[in-house]
């Protein structure tokens, strides 16, 4: 399984930014999938996930209603479009994917099976 994040940068604050994460060698469009990130001297935190349908969406509540997450099953990618950046969302970006058959959303690592190797976003003020 491999999850290759992409799309970060330097941003000023108020901009946009959006994260794609390929994802190869699982069945893609059956599991969940989604974004943590760690700023420089803090634990990773959650961000964002969605079921393996697209239906079901989760976030934290420090971005809710800046970003979103989508996939498009058929391009095994997974999109993360944020909004109205601020200087606190500076961070490594990682993609996440979970093994659970068509399980649903979740906010915590012990639901992870794999990690992508993170994309740095960096807002400035």
């Amino acid at each position: 399984v491999q999850l290759q994040a992409f799309g970060g940068g330097l941003v000023q604050a108020g901009g946009s930014l959006r994260l794609s994460c390929a994802a190869s060698g699982y069945r893609f469009s059956t599991y969940g999938i989604g974004w943590f990130r760690q700023a420089p001297g803090k634990e990773r935190e959650f961000v964002a996930s969605v079921n393996w349908s697209g239906g079901t969406t989760r976030y934290a509540d420090s971005v809710k209603g800046r970003f979103t997450i989508s996939r498009d099953s058929a391009k095994n990618t997974l999109y993360l479009q944020m909004n109205s950046l601020k200087p606190e969302d500076t961070a490594v970006y990682y993609c996440a994917a979970d093994r659970i058959l068509y399980g649903s959303t979740w906010n915590t690592e012990s639901s992870i099976a794999y990690w992508g190797q993170g994309t740095q976003v960096t807002v400035s003020s």
